[in-house]
């Protein structure tokens, strides 16, 4: 939503088809590709593009696919979970028992439990925070949507601050932004670290004396330019992932999936704020 907006760091030209992650089988290669052949079943990280019946990909942006997951798999777990192991490993630093917030936490869930945390997920909705504890989280917190004032962001911020403990909260993971961010980033503990992912509720304005108070790091988490800098990396975090996947400690929700007939439907659903999990949209 926010590419089709031009409210994303990438603005493609027009016009483009949107999709930033697909899965499927090669049926031509370009003559220097030795990595792959004609058949192998492979998913793709392309930021757009994704929604046709036939991509031209860079070679160094496909992973191969196993057998045993399928192209419904393959292109939900690539932007969400990879976004979130990057940013919980890499830029986190997460550690096994470590207590991790996550803001917008049914999007892509279960991550933060694989790899050892005690999740608290803040979502907006009950039905959003009872589908990240089936998938591990310890608690779950319902944020109000809509504008928060000062009363309503001082709220949230106890609300917050009794989910993660006296402690506070070791790491962040915020898809969401806005007024949320700061009512997190006051919940933190000492050394936490704030992760700034997304912002579909507007770019949080901080006070720049929290980071100082609270002893923590504000860190950036921007997948699609850690991928476009480091192919190698990017297919250790796929290779990981896929690990976690087959041996079931991981499992890609997918909310609905949808034909190419409908993708319209598909996009205008995202902001509805009732997805739990991935919206696919499949040629089959």
């Amino acid at each position: 939503m926010l590419i089709i907006a031009d409210k994303y760091q990438f603005r493609p030209d027009r016009p483009f088809s949107p999709g930033a992650e697909l899965a499927g089988v090669i049926d031509a290669l370009g003559t220097d590709v030795t990595e792959f052949v004609v058949g192998d079943r492979v998913m793709a990280l392309r930021q757009w593009g994704g929604m046709a019946q036939q991509v031209c990909v860079k070679a160094e942006k496909c992973h191969r696919l196993p057998d045993m997951v399928s192209f419904e798999q393959g292109a939900a777990l690539q932007m969400t979970y990879g976004t979130a192991l990057y940013g919980l490993d890499q830029r986190g630093g997460l550690k096994k028992g470590e207590t991790l917030l996550v803001l917008g936490a049914a999007g892509g869930v279960g991550l933060g439990h694989a790899l050892g945390a005690t999740v608290v997920a803040a979502a907006s909705s009950d039905e959003k925070v009872t589908t990240a504890c089936e998938h591990g989280a310890k608690q779950g917190v319902v944020y109000p949507t809509g504008s928060l004032d000062r009363a309503a962001q001082k709220t949230l911020t106890g609300t917050f601050k009794d989910a993660v403990g006296p402690k506070g909260a070791d790491v962040i993971f915020d898809t969401v932004g806005g007024a949320y961010t700061e009512a997190a980033l006051r919940s933190i503990g000492r050394l936490g670290r704030l992760l700034i992912v997304g912002f579909p509720a507007g770019i949080a304005n901080l006070p720049a004396n929290l980071p100082l108070l609270k002893s923590c790091d504000i860190r950036g988490v921007f997948w699609g330019a850690a991928v476009d800098r480091d192919a190698a990396a990017h297919h250790r975090v796929m290779d990981r992932l896929l690990d976690l996947l087959m041996a079931g400690r991981l499992n890609p929700r997918i909310h609905q999936s949808y034909p190419l007939a409908q993708a319209g439907d598909a996009i205008a659903a995202l902001p509805s704020r009732k997805v739990q999990g991935k919206i696919v949209v499949s040629l089959e």
